[in-house]
């Protein structure tokens, strides 16, 4: 994904992505004290499937991580949400869906994947990618991730936007020149949102000198923000939309992901529609429909057109850490919810990111309260959950990924123990008459689908509208969604629920099933007996949206 995404973004089954799961037989493996799994020395999907088996699952377009899965633990122990992280290698043994990219502040060599001896595979899931410029922050002296100061308290600091090399005492470089515009002695800066405070108490020039009043640590590019009786100072820092280079978005980094083969691009500081209109019909006049864009709601200007914004679309990430900057924290966890539920109704996936496990920094085992932080994210039926500096430059990177797996495991195990779905409720989006088919064909089938307790549901899609639908009905049983299109089948990967198989569909749907029922017979990953829930569409070789209305629900028994 091209931030400038998510991870679901953002965001889960490549089989790029390795799964540091267990293997086949629970005799090749034991569980150590400190949670993880002991057993062969060999890579873990090898260790599955076999150097053939893995390649096997390349060609065929059907992830490793989601093989294992079903092999292990059957239909419904499968996870239903992917898991996102920054760009890092632990990707390849943790079973992420999706890394994220970005180019804020960092050259690209290291960022980008091929330039990591990553180059991207076919079979690999989606990317995100970054650029955000024009954002209020801190400057840096060349260490990035170290800090650069140490805020203590009563001390009287000069931020300033003066260029110079080096470090000066008690100076902080900013790096917008109108910082202090509108800004009055008395006003609080706050740093990362409350990683350290200070009081403005004089203006000097352009720069403020400030008292710190909650100390800590001063981390490069962290993000200011000023506050005046409790209420956010807005100003207007950026360019109105995309269009003013240098400003909102730069272009050169939208290029750079496109020619990187990014299959997401996430917006950062969005405003209104417009900002996802602009670069949108940018994507269409280059013919690069396929690159999704993803919207991040990180600030205030975002939430008053949030609607809209989904809307536009094709999926969303709530940015909680820079949206903490802008809003009370008290309010996060209802601005979550809000945003969650209400992609769910347009039928846009959700990437929830920003310090799921951000203790897993520095320490082996998260909080308690970061483990429900994450349970509650899962109640909430969010597609996709993104690991940040936990995966990026956390030095458990690996086991963060493995408690986010678990947690997020446990709580899904319970959503369908307790049948929360059926307290899901509908909201119709379909206006013609196929849509509205459609739609309603979904919504039975998952109905049909929990009521008959159902092993699986297949789904033949070409374009991946289907096990969309599917998906935001959220049913207990997984959605394999059978594409001959590679562009579908990545952008599936962020559909809570869904697994995407790609392989060559026929005219001849009954053909098609006959030939995906035998594939995952010959794969072991379906056995005779098993009840599989069918949805297709007649017209899979046909436009796009098709005036089709031919979709059928069928329930069949593996022969």
């Amino acid at each position: 994904m091209y931030e400038g995404k998510l991870d679901k973004t953002s965001l889960a089954r490549s089989s790029l992505f390795q799964p540091a799961r267990r293997t086949r037989t629970r005799s090749s493996w034991k569980s150590t004290p400190g949670g993880e799994e002991e057993g062969s020395d060999r890579d873990p999907v090898v260790a599955d499937f076999g150097s053939r088996g893995a390649a096997a699952a390349a060609e065929l377009g059907f992830d490793a991580v989601s093989e294992a899965e079903l092999r292990e633990k059957g239909f419904m122990g499968m996870r239903r949400r992917s898991w996102c992280a920054r760009w890092a290698r632990v990707r390849l043994r943790g079973g992420a869906g999706a890394a994220r990219a970005r180019r804020d502040g960092g050259g690209a060599a290291q960022h980008v994947p091929r330039q990591q001896g990553l180059a991207p595979r076919r079979d690999q899931g989606p990317q995100e990618a970054e650029s955000r410029e024009g954002v209020l922050r801190l400057g840096h002296d060349g260490h990035r991730g170290e800090p650069i100061a140490h805020g203590r308290s009563r001390r009287q600091w000069l931020f300033t936007t003066e260029k110079f090399e080096g470090s000066r005492p008690f100076t902080i470089q900013v790096n917008f020149e109108g910082f202090s515009e509108g800004i009055v002695v008395g006003d609080k800066l706050v740093i990362d949102g409350g990683m350290v405070t200070f009081e403005v108490v004089e203006k000097v020039g352009n720069d403020l000198r400030c008292k710190c009043t909650d100390s800590g640590l001063l981390l490069p590019r962290a993000k200011l923000s000023f506050w005046r009786d409790g209420v956010l100072v807005e100003r207007k820092l950026w360019a109105p939309n995309l269009i003013d280079k240098g400003h909102f978005i730069d272009w050169a980094d939208i290029e750079f992901g496109i020619s990187e083969g990014v299959d997401f691009i996430a917006v950062s500081l969005v405003k209104d529609v417009d900002d996802i209109k602009h670069l949108k019909n940018y994507l269409a006049r280059r013919s690069l429909d396929s690159i999704k864009v993803i919207a991040k709601i990180e600030s205030l200007d975002s939430l008053k057109n949030l609607k809209e914004i989904v809307g536009a679309s094709d999926g969303v990430m709530v940015a909680r850490g820079d949206l903490g900057v802008q809003v009370p924290l008290e309010q996060i966890p209802a601005i979550q919810r809000e945003i969650t539920l209400l992609c769910r109704q347009l039928n846009k996936p959700v990437i929830v990111a920003s310090q799921l496990l951000e203790s897993m920094v520095e320490y082996p085992t998260p909080t308690r309260a970061e483990v429900a932080d994450i349970s509650e994210a899962v109640r909430q039926y969010a597609d996709a959950l993104m690991l940040s500096a936990e995966s990026a430059v956390g030095a458990f990177a690996e086991k963060s990924l493995s408690v986010l797996r678990m947690a997020c495991g446990r709580m899904e195990l319970w959503n369908r123990e307790e049948n929360q779905q059926k307290l899901l409720s509908q909201h119709q989006l379909a206006v013609s008459l196929p849509d509205r088919i459609s739609e309603q064909i979904c919504i039975s089938a998952v109905e049909m689908a929990n009521n008959l307790g159902v092993d699986a549901i297949f789904v033949y899609t070409k374009h991946g509208h289907m096990a969309s639908l599917l998906s935001s009905n959220r049913p207990n049983p997984p959605i394999f969604a059978f594409t001959d299109n590679a562009n579908a089948r990545k952008s599936m990967n962020l559909y809570w629920g869904v697994i995407p198989i790609q392989l060559p569909l026929l005219d001849d749907m009954e053909e098609n099933i006959k030939q995906t029922f035998n594939l995952m017979k010959s794969r072991n990953t379906v056995k005779p007996g098993d009840l599989v829930l069918v949805v297709s569409d007649s017209d899979l070789h046909g436009p796009f949206p098709a005036p089709s209305v031919f979709q059928s629900v069928q329930v069949r028994t593996i022969p």
